[in-house]
């Protein structure tokens, strides 16, 4: 039987307003597993992907590799959840990008070359082993992406959990990018609204929707099923229609 690297039980969370983000989310994630996550705007995405490294904390069992997540825990957790931001500004703010590549394993009480050997590894996991010296704010977006992973790669973490991570990129940097994720052999979480994105990435495929896991199967199953999508606010990438016009 695989291995469960995330379990997730019951799970409820509600922001300080009140609104209700997640209702009784149950999920299970094996080792080496690909899933996407979707769903339309306000579904829950990324609110579920920062419970698990413990940014955020609702009710209900949370446990990452066989740890719950508790104050005790959240430091391997943590080290072990490499979380990529959908906006790589907020994850660079070093001066450069070996500087921001190096800043997790520098925190990890590794000596300064074994620090400068995981942050080479790292960005060369992401072909941008030319750009240590230069400053991250002045890379393009794109590049500003693959950093970011980088910067996570670094710390060598088990799982990867990737929020929107084809957004706002050109059609060139889009398809670099997800050759990218499939060269990496680890489990991954993803939530996009890029749908052909998740189709070609993972294997399995949750759809959120108010909070609430509202279908969860293999990729043909959820992404081929027209009217399931329609329902929930999305359109399927195979779908033999057009958007209406307004």
């Amino acid at each position: 039987m695989p291995e469960k690297v995330i379990e997730i039980k019951n799970l409820n969370f509600s922001y300080p307003d009140k609104t209700s983000a997640l209702r009784s989310i149950n999920l299970d994630v094996s080792r080496g597993e690909s899933l996407g996550i979707i769903g339309p705007n306000g579904a829950g995405k990324s609110t579920l992907l920062l419970h698990l490294n413990g940014i955020l904390r609702g009710d209900g069992l949370v446990r990452i590799l066989d740890m719950n997540m508790e104050d005790k825990n959240l430091s391997r957790i943590r080290h072990n959840v490499g979380l990529v931001f959908q906006d790589p500004d907020n994850q660079l703010f070093m001066p450069t990008v070996f500087d921001d590549v190096s800043f997790g394993p520098l925190n990890m009480v590794l000596s300064k070359a074994e620090v400068e050997k995981a942050a080479e590894e790292a960005l060369a996991k992401v072909k941008m082993e030319n750009f240590a010296k230069r400053s991250s704010h002045h890379l393009s977006f794109g590049e500003k992406k693959k950093i970011s992973v980088a910067t996570v790669l670094s710390m060598k973490p088990e799982i990867l959990a990737l929020d929107e991570p084809t957004s706002n990129l050109d059609p060139a940097a889009r398809f670099d990018f997800m050759q990218l994720l499939k060269e990496f052999d680890k489990t991954k979480i993803v939530a996009s609204h890029d749908l052909d994105m998740i189709f070609n990435i993972c294997e399995r495929v949750v759809v959120l929707n108010k909070g609430t896991i509202v279908a969860d199967g293999n990729k043909e199953d959820i992404l081929f099923d027209t009217p399931l999508l329609k329902e929930h606010g999305l359109i399927s990438p195979f779908a033999q229609e057009t958007i209406p016009k307004k």
